[in-house]
């Protein structure tokens, strides 16, 4: 018997959950999954990536009644991109249950899809706090009859503005409900929040550190003007795979990521200044693995979902110890192990000091000498990614696109990667030998009867 399955989860979710591969509670799903599923309140703290979701959307679809069609449960996110992961997540848990509608509600995309899909109401809505206020305040979006109401990273909703727009969505919670609160770090704003929306909540904190068994953290002294280099030598040193560099500045990733690309190291830059469409795609290629190096800001990273990084570098010491657990929590997820490197100066080892006592690790600068860069460790990408004009709206899915690329065009399947189709677009990881081939595809062949225009991201 499973973990699971001790839960007395229903058959459906028992089956999703041994498809996924499930078979241990993470140490939050252990503590919060029982409290959950008593249908008390939760405040938990646990670090991204310790698979909270199937925690809180496991509870939520255990008592769901699919046959009754309103509003059971809502989830805010702090950014589309979680928004968007959540409710993959709990798609998957419910894809052996019958007729569950779940919307994600967020800025960015125009209004009149999401008013089609909230006239047929969702059981679930997985949103941003700005848009479902929008669509309360207009009332597409009814919650008089809703059972549980999740406030996932609650600090980082927090930390980007988002208080009076939570303010109003709690006016429209009904009494009677669920509140499930998740939060990274634990600030006084947290507290008074639960005050607020909570009733007499379980307090469940897991390890929210960061322990060195599985992060290693290391610290090396660097000039200003040296910084641009270190990061290079970091990465050809450690020959990381998989690597976010955090920045303070919008400036900062930009000037970066030129240097980086000047040095054949496959880099894209993520900040506020980016339109959605280029972010979704910046964001896609380092899913893809056809981007290795992501860098930046705090604000443009927060909420985002990434699996398997294998090494954090902050390009400059962050003034607040909180962020750096955050930004450290991005690497060593789900168990594994990661590196976490910072980069500091002279006058910034007041803030070091601070970083230490709060985050609990010992950081004794060394020498940046001792890591050289070497053009040929850089790691290079072993996929590209193609994008179609052409998504769900165009009624394409994941199968249809795959059996273009092996079917019709001949690829070997190991050769295809993942492949992401939003409204209008879809993105396709291909190994660099089938790229020509499956361009030829696209640009000669059709999908499902219709041509499609490709281009390499």
């Amino acid at each position: 018997m499973s973990d699971f399955a001790a839960q007395n989860l229903r058959p459906e979710l028992l089956q999703s959950v041994e498809e996924l591969g499930y078979t241990h509670l993470t140490d939050i799903q252990a503590a919060t999954l029982p409290v959950v599923l008593k249908g008390e309140d939760v405040l938990a703290q646990a670090k991204t990536g310790s698979g909270k979701t199937a925690a809180f959307g496991l509870g939520i679809l255990q008592s769901l009644d699919a046959t009754r069609t309103y509003t059971h449960a809502l989830v805010l996110c702090p950014t589309r991109e979680l928004a968007d992961q959540v409710a993959e997540q709990l798609r998957l848990l419910a894809r052996r249950m019958d007729n569950v509608k779940i919307t994600t509600l967020y800025g960015g995309v125009p209004m009149n899809g999401q008013i089609a899909t909230l006239k047929h109401r969702p059981h679930i809505i997985v949103g941003t706090p700005g848009r479902v206020m929008d669509h309360l305040m207009k009332h597409r979006v009814h919650l008089k009859e809703l059972q549980q109401f999740v406030l996932d990273e609650a600090d980082r909703m927090l930390d980007m503005g988002f208080y009076d727009e939570l303010e109003v969505i709690f006016q429209h919670l009904p009494q009677k409900r669920q509140t499930l609160l998740f939060s990274a770090t634990y600030p006084d704003t947290i507290a008074q929040i639960s005050d607020a929306v909570q009733k007499a909540p379980q307090r469940i904190e897991t390890q929210s550190l960061h322990t060195g068994t599985k992060i290693e953290q290391i610290a090396y002294k660097v000039t200003d003007e040296h910084r641009d280099q270190a990061v290079a030598a970091v990465l050809s040193h450690y020959q990381a795979q998989a690597a976010i560099v955090f920045c303070h500045t919008k400036a900062q990733t930009f000037a970066l990521t030129e240097y980086l690309q000047q040095k054949d190291i496959a880099a894209v830059a993520l900040n506020g200044d980016l339109e959605q469409r280029e972010r979704t795609q910046v964001l896609t290629r380092f899913a893809h693995k056809s981007a290795l190096v992501l860098v930046a800001t705090d604000v443009a990273a927060r909420g985002l979902d990434i699996d398997a990084v294998d090494v954090v570098i902050n390009y400059t010491v962050t003034e607040e110890p909180d962020v750096y657990v955050h930004r450290i929590g991005r690497t060593g997820r789900a168990d594994a192990e990661g590196l976490a490197v910072t980069l500091v100066s002279e006058s910034e080892m007041a803030g070091l000091r601070a970083i230490e006592a709060h985050a609990q690790v010992v950081l004794k600068p060394k020498g940046i000498e001792s890591v050289r860069y070497h053009a040929n460790r850089i790691v290079q990408p072993a996929f590209a990614t193609l994008s179609i004009d052409g998504g769900k709206r165009q009624k394409l899915r994941p199968g249809d696109i795959l059996g273009a690329l092996t079917k019709e065009a001949g690829i070997d399947g190991d050769d295809i990667g993942k492949i992401n189709v939003t409204n209008q677009v879809s993105f396709i990881a291909v190994k660099l030998r089938s790229v020509k081939r499956a361009m030829a595809q696209f640009r000669e062949g059709k999908i499902k009867g219709k041509k499609f225009r490709a281009r390499r991201c």
